[in-house]
Parts: structure tokens; sequence; C-alpha cells
């Protein structure tokens, strides 16, 4: 890497050593190791499918962790809402006259039948009062744009700065549900939801967003006009925000993997994906941290599932940390006999599906005694798991490691080479899928907070190649956030009900029926 004056400034601006950007370069000549799954977690082996007397227990366990204040929600919330508009944005600005003989000239095209959709049903959405109001400033009305088909006006109104600006504002201040006196943004649902379960014996609830600095002025304000509204409801909310730090950037690179620069001759520097969000977290020191995205969230009339499998998965964490914890104690007392490793060994591989080779109990007592320590002394997490219904993202797998074991990760399909007809098999017959609905426990045995970033494995980042104002770089992601962020954490797969997912990846998902028809 050739370092000129300007490019040795720009990467100490990003808070990044000479070093790392080096890595990172070799990084995209050498490329990622390809994963080798072994096959999809089923029910019955790696997936628990909770019996109602353990959900009992469950609940009565978690309910004991959340009356003592253990437990808090981090969201992730730094994303723009362009892409829930992006089919929209492309409708605006093609050449195209909108128009009614347009739309029906083109029956089997999948953009024109979204739009057609999107306007059919626009009294639907949460934001449609809003809208008239817009319009109305300007000197419209709805229904004469409507009945002259001046679609592109409506589409306009909706996205741009001079009506709503919705394409523009992070995807957690969209209106996502109406209710009689007023509409809610994903916010404060998950404000709703983090009072349901998280709310402790003096009623404070306390959750985490990480959001993007251009939309800091936004969070806040929206947070003082509506942050009222909920603590009514019987609790102080304790809410905090963070940003991605310029640090955790990933230098793009071009076709020769060396730095892409602008034209202005800066290296291009892009964020590192939600694994870059693993530094956040850490900062927190939390206890017990569910993570859920923020567009995966439904009106309050379908909390109450929602909230029963949120205090089960953090029962389970509970229950296991109890056990985990137990035999970590016992381990450090030291003096314990073989049969005692040896119950060890059988729940490390039976109850939380970590497969070492064979010559593992060979070693000396001592030997044994160090290394099962080491495995049961780490990050905890239990994963609601959904029936796979073909949305996109990851799922769980049962993957072999560079040391000879096998242990549950969860696996985007990108990570795959579907190329190797055995990979492709096993990707296709993944039975669940993984909502990224987790129950974090991220302190040790001794009440200590981990520093996760020594569980995570560097090597199961991404490189995907992007277009930068009509030029093609190349981008580097840093492992997921709950894929090889949190690679060497101890796993449980818990099976909850699809009806607890409920995600918005396009704004046309807000017409879905758990989206619509919501209540007080």
């Amino acid at each position: 890497m050739h370092l000129t004056s300007n490019l040795v400034r720009k990467i100490e601006e990003h808070g990044l050593s000479f070093s790392e950007i080096e890595q990172q370069l070799q990084q995209f000549r050498v490329g990622f190791p390809e994963l080798d799954a072994l096959r999809p977690a089923t029910i019955g082996k790696e997936i628990m499918r909770i019996s109602a007397n353990r959900e009992k227990q469950c609940l009565t366990r978690f309910e004991q962790a959340q009356q003592n204040g253990r437990v808090m929600k981090f969201c992730p919330a730094s994303g723009a809402a362009s892409r829930m508009f992006k089919t929209l944005q492309n409708m605006l600005f093609s050449e195209h006259k909108l128009t009614d003989s347009y739309f029906s000239s083109h029956p089997d095209d999948p953009d024109i039948n979204y739009t057609r959709t999107f306007l059919d049903r626009l009294r639907d959405f949460a934001f449609f009062g809003d809208l008239e109001e817009a319009l109305a400033r300007d000197g419209f009305q709805f229904e004469t744009l409507l009945s002259n088909s001046d679609y592109k006006k409506i589409i306009s109104f909706v996205l741009e700065e001079k009506g709503l600006g919705l394409s523009s504002l992070p995807k957690a201040l969209i209106p996502f549900h109406r209710y009689s006196d007023h509409s809610r943004t994903p916010l404060e649902e998950h404000l709703v939801e983090a009072i349901a379960y998280a709310k402790d014996k003096n009623g404070v609830a306390r959750i985490h967003f990480t959001i993007s600095p251009e939309h800091q002025h936004f969070f806040s304000e929206h947070l003082s006009r509506v942050l009222g509204r909920y603590e009514q409801k019987g609790a102080h909310l304790e809410v905090s925000f963070s940003c991605q730090k310029p640090e955790t950037d990933t230098i793009a690179a071009d076709s020769n993997n060396e730095p892409f620069l602008d034209s202005e001759g800066n290296p291009v520097f892009r964020p590192g994906g939600h694994g870059a969000l693993l530094a956040n977290l850490n900062e927190l020191e939390g206890d017990i941290i569910f993570i859920k995205n923020i567009d995966n969230i439904a009106p309050e009339r379908l909390l109450q599932q929602t909230v029963r499998y949120k205090k089960i998965i953090g029962g389970v964490l509970s229950l296991l940390q109890d056990q985990v914890f137990t035999y970590l104690h016992a381990l450090e007392r030291g003096n314990c006999n073989r049969l005692f490793l040896d119950e060890v060994i059988h729940f490390i591989k039976n109850d939380l599906h970590i497969h070492h080779p064979p010559q593992t109990t060979e070693k000396t007592k001592d030997e044994l005694h160090r290394f099962l320590f080491k495995q049961l002394n780490r990050p905890i997490r239990v994963c609601g798991i959904v029936i796979n219904q073909g949305e996109p993202g990851g799922g769980p797998f049962l993957v072999r490691q560079d040391d000879g074991s096998a242990s549950i990760q969860i696996i985007e399909d990108a990570q795959f080479n579907m190329e190797k007809p055995h990979q492709k098999k096993v990707f296709e017959s993944a039975t669940h899928f993984s909502p990224t609905d987790l129950a974090c426990g991220v302190r040790d045995f001794k009440g200590r907070p981990f520093n996760l970033l020594d569980f995570r494995d560097p090597a199961t980042g991404f490189i995907s190649t992007k277009a930068y104002l009509g030029r093609e770089l190349k981008a580097l992601e840093l492992p997921g956030l709950w894929n090889g962020s949190m690679a060497h954490w101890l796993t449980l797969l818990v099976e909850v009900p699809v009806e607890t997912f409920n995600p918005v990846k396009t704004v046309n998902d807000l017409l879905r029926e758990e989206h619509q028809n919501s209540i007080e």
C-alpha cells in the first residue's frame, strides 16, 4: 500500500491504524474461508420446543431476573428508510408517466403492481393523515390528485422533503401503526414492548437504540414528544442512544485491492455492517440484554404473545446461567473428580450442542479441567427461532470449526457456497429461520462483564461489490452482530411462534394484516 500524506491523514481521522487498514486490504486479497455447515439445526436436536411445565419454570425464573433489574433491551435503529421506498423511488424518477393505462398495460411487472397496490391502499397506511395535511399545505387535495391520476405528485409528497420526507427519515421514526387518536412509530412500539418485559420492581425499563449521527436530533425530538404517553402506564423509561463508531468503518478497495479513492483522491470508508455494533453492545456492560431489530415490531394488540415468548427465552437463559455458573464455581475451586468432569463433558455436548473431537477426553485431568472451564466461561445467547417461511436472512446450522469441533451458528445465505452441492443441500434443507430475537447473558459467573470482542470470529466477514458514483468498489463487512460476532458464545435455540416475527422491509409490508387495525 502506497502511503500518501493525504491517505495517512484520512486514516488517522477515522481512528484506524495502518496495520488495521493493511489487514483489511489483505482480507480483500485472500477472501474469507468457506464455512463448513454440517447440517441445519432441527427440532428435537438443537432446537428446543418448550413444554407447558418447562414454560412455567422459565417464566418464574425470568420474573426474578426482571424484578431484580437485570434486564434491558438493545435495538439496532441506525438504518434509514430509503430501502423501504426503493421501488417507489424508482417509479418516481422513471421516464414514464404513471397513468392507469400505463399500469394496466404492464400486468406482469412486479414494480408496477407494487406501486399500484401502494396507491390503491394509501388510506390504510398510518401516515395517510399526515400526507393529506402535507398536500393541503401546498394547496393540493388527495382525492383530486387521485382522480387526475397525478400519481407521481402523490408519491413525491410521501418521499420527498416538500411533503413527509419519509425516504430520508430513519426507519425507527416512520409511522407504522394507526391507533384511535394517534399513530405510532417503531421506536414507540419498542418502548411499549420494553415496559412489558423489562420493567423492574421499581418500575424502570431500560432500552438502548443505536442510531446514525445525522439522525440524533430527530430521535431526541421525537422521544421528547412521545415519552410521556408511555410513562403514564406506570413505568419510567430509561432511553439511551449510541452511534456506530467511525473506527469500526472499513476501507473500500478497488479492483487491484488497493484503497478505493474518490474523485478528489480521498480514501472511501464504509460502515462495517451491523457487526460494528458489537462495540456498542460491549460498552453497555449490561446483564441480560434482549436484541431485536427496529423493523420487527407489531402493534400493541399482538403484544401478549411476543412478551410471553420474550420471557420464555429470557427464562431459558437464566436457567442455563444457573447451571453453567454452578459448574464454573466448582471448576474454579478445583479438585474435581473424573466423574464430575465427565458430567460437564456430557452437558457441553448434549445441552450446549458443542461437539469436540474424541481426543478431547484423552487430556490429563488438569488439562481437561482448564479446557472445560474455558469452554463454559463465555457469554450466552438464547435465540428465538421461527419456522422458515422464505424470509431473507440467516438460519441456525451446526458448523465445523477450525479446531475440529462443531457448534451452533447463525449463518446468512450469502455465507454459503451454493456451487458446492452439499452446502446447497444443507442450506435448502433448513426448517427454521433466525429473526434476530435474542436474549443475551453478557456477564460471567462472578457478575463481571465479558469483553465481547474476545468472542467473535474475524474469519466470518463478507466481501461485496457496491456502486459508488457510477464506479464499482469492493466493500468489507465485519462479522455480523448475531452471526460471526457471537461465534464463540454458548448458544441455545428455542422455537417461537411465527406470529412473534413481524418484519417491515418494504412499505407495503405495513399492509399485512398484523400491521393493520391497531386498537388502543
